[in-house]
């Protein structure tokens, strides 16, 4: 695949339920996402117009909204959500997706995971 273009939301927190533990299961954490969308930018370039790239403030409370209602355990799960959030704009070609869990051991400042997801693997 060529080099594309790419839109980033940077460090978005959210607050959810996430984890494993039971003591996990009925308190909400923060968890930090970023997320590099690819895709052409040239229309939006020319333009100047919302319409034509992704709304990044819309996809911010849509990644929040999924997460909330996810109550994910594993990160991993939460990361493969927000791609499948991002996917949804016909326009995103590729999400590469990082959440980060601060604080979940104590002497560590946190535990993350990093995915990529493309239109072109069906993970829609």
């Amino acid at each position: 695949m060529a080099e594309m273009d790419k839109l980033e939301l940077c460090g978005l927190e959210v607050v959810c339920v996430i984890g494993d533990r039971p003591e996990e299961r009925c308190r909400e954490q923060r968890l930090t996402v970023d997320v590099a969308l690819s895709l052409d930018l040239s229309a939006v370039s020319r333009s100047d117009a919302l319409s034509d790239t992704v709304d990044y403030a819309a996809l911010a409370a849509a990644i929040r909204e999924e997460l909330r209602r996810a109550r994910c355990r594993m990160i991993e799960s939460a990361a493969s959500r927000v791609a499948r959030v991002c996917l949804t704009d016909p326009r995103v070609a590729a999400a590469r997706v990082r959440v980060e869990k601060p604080g979940v051991i104590p002497g560590m400042r946190g535990a993350a995971v990093e995915i990529v997801r493309r239109r072109a693997e069906g993970c829609l």
